[in-house]
């Protein structure tokens, strides 16, 4: 066993460890930068195993992601966490039919309200509930300890500069691919 998959721990059953695949690649591709693979390969992975455990905490919650990503939104539009549903649709980058769909589902759960403005009574206002809001405070709770856990082998400084490379990285793509924030199809 290599000193990589030693330090990446095992695959997932029937996935290839990293070094396996990027020998693959390799044997297939052979322009392959294997420092490039290793990393882009690390971080796909890392991310599709964060996705699992996030979303075994929201399940425990009783919410899904796409409600988790409906409480997000409205936490980081600040006091009174409130947005219409077309500007909720366009910061999560869902078709205005999506959300309707989504809100519909989380205001019959209690997390939100779904309410005419007082002010323009054509418009809709939707509103987290209290009911909603702990729900949110709890999968906070929830994903700091596990990222904590995730992050315990690493020194402050480590996690620093680990921050400002991922940051750069992030930025070459949002560089590159100014439209990557949104979803290519509805998740619902």
């Amino acid at each position: 066993m290599s000193d990589t998959t030693e330090r990446s721990g095992p695959a997932a059953p029937h996935e290839p460890s990293l070094d396996e695949q990027i020998a693959a690649y390799q044997r297939e591709f052979r322009d392959l930068d294997p420092q490039v693979e290793k990393v882009v390969s690390a971080l796909g992975r890392l991310n599709r195993r964060m996705n699992v455990a996030y979303g075994r905490q929201l399940a425990d919650l009783g919410i899904s992601n796409a409600e988790w990503e409906v409480l997000k939104t409205l936490v980081l539009s600040g006091e009174p966490y409130r947005l219409g549903p077309g500007e909720l649709a366009k910061r999560l980058g869902l078709t205005p039919a999506a959300m309707t769909h989504r809100i519909d589902r989380m205001a019959g759960e209690g997390l939100v309200t779904r309410d005419r403005d007082e002010n323009n009574r054509v418009r809709v206002i939707v509103e987290l509930t209290d009911e909603g809001r702990t729900k949110w405070l709890e999968a906070m709770r929830m994903a700091t300890a596990f990222e904590e856990d995730l992050l315990q082998d690493l020194t402050g400084e480590e996690r620093g500069v680990l921050g400002e490379i991922l940051i750069r990285l992030l930025r070459r793509v949002e560089l590159t691919q100014p439209d990557a924030g949104g979803r290519l199809t509805d998740l619902d």
